[in-house]
């Protein structure tokens, strides 16, 4: 870990692997609180869906990150990384050890890495903009575009990064600097985290097993009648928060267009589909330690991480 930076225990891996069993077991042992790291718990409504925590163990377990926003609005990639970021801090200041657990890489990536600018304020009028030049004339012309005004952002992005490349031009139109500048400007400002990785991984087959076993739970505990919820609400399958796996199902058999069956075996695939996207972004994530966990009681994983995060803060404190 880099000298001054506060190192943060992150419990990774796809989704049905464990790992809000393991970030419970971790809270109760180390003191802790939990901040989620999903895309889709950020949103109010949506429950059943998103597998969100009950209630009842987010009254005894505090979490953070979870019901932020309406269906309808906008959560970033960086409105994540300030939230978690303050809640680090908050979590710390009161003695207690803050556990990210959840399954969205880009979240982790904008927390711990340089990708995201703190403190930079969106534009949706300008974006929109931009995004319609993009579809226009395509992709080139404005990433030769930020080569001109940004070479050191536009070497560390890919030319069809459609977010990122319209961000940067967005950023350099409004405040008149470019994603470098403000960055170098920035860099004290920086919360100094570092991650520590534990992952979970029950291998593909019991992984796959795990997912429709979760989903059928789902479809049979009121899931179908969530979706229906959100749509008379107004929450319309064009949102994007509908459009994740299983609601936007949901949604196309509530309207007629597939079978309730059809849904439920779409939201399977895709989820399994999800779930190898995943441990294709974890299996890059570093320093990370990677735990077995098929047939293996949680509470043996969580013993281990604790005598390993105890281990390590004592070396921290020369103990």
């Amino acid at each position: 870990m880099n000298e001054g930076y506060r190192e943060i225990l992150s419990v990774i891996g796809p989704t049905a692997s464990g790992k809000t069993l393991l970030s419970l077991e971790l809270a109760r042992r180390l003191g802790g609180e939990i901040i989620s790291v999903d895309s889709r718990q950020v949103y109010r409504f949506m429950d059943i869906g998103t597998d969100k925590i009950s209630r009842e163990i987010r009254e005894e377990i505090p979490h953070h990150l979870i019901d932020v926003v309406d269906p309808d609005e906008t959560f970033s990639a960086a409105d994540f990384a300030a939230g978690a970021a303050r809640a680090v801090e908050e979590i710390a200041a009161r003695g207690r050890v803050p556990i990210l657990a959840g399954g969205t890489p880009f979240y982790y990536r904008a927390l711990f890495s340089d990708i995201i600018d703190f403190g930079v304020q969106r534009w949706d009028d300008t974006r929109r903009e931009y995004e319609k030049e993009w579809d226009q004339r395509g992709s080139d012309l404005l990433y030769r575009k930020l080569e001109s005004l940004d070479p050191v952002y536009a070497a560390k992005v890919h030319r069809n990064d459609r977010f990122r490349v319209i961000r940067a031009l967005s950023i350099i139109d409004r405040t008149g600097k470019n994603p470098t500048t403000i960055r170098r400007e920035g860099q004290g400002r920086r919360p100094c985290f570092a991650p520590l990785y534990v992952g979970l991984y029950p291998g593909r087959a019991e992984l796959y097993r795990k997912i429709g076993e979760r989903v059928r739970e789902q479809f049979s505990s009121g899931y179908p009648e969530e979706v229906r919820s959100l749509l008379d609400r107004g929450y319309g399958p064009d949102l994007p928060s509908m459009r994740g796996f299983g609601y936007r199902e949901l949604a196309a058999f509530h309207e007629g267009k597939i079978s309730l069956e059809e849904a439920l075996e779409g939201d399977i695939r895709a989820t399994k589909a999800f779930s190898r996207r995943q441990m294709t972004w974890f299996r890059r994530f570093s320093p990370s330690l990677w735990y077995y966990v098929k047939g293996v009681p949680i509470q043996d994983i969580a013993r281990k991480v604790v005598d390993l995060w105890e281990a390590r803060k004592r070396g921290q404190q020369g103990i």
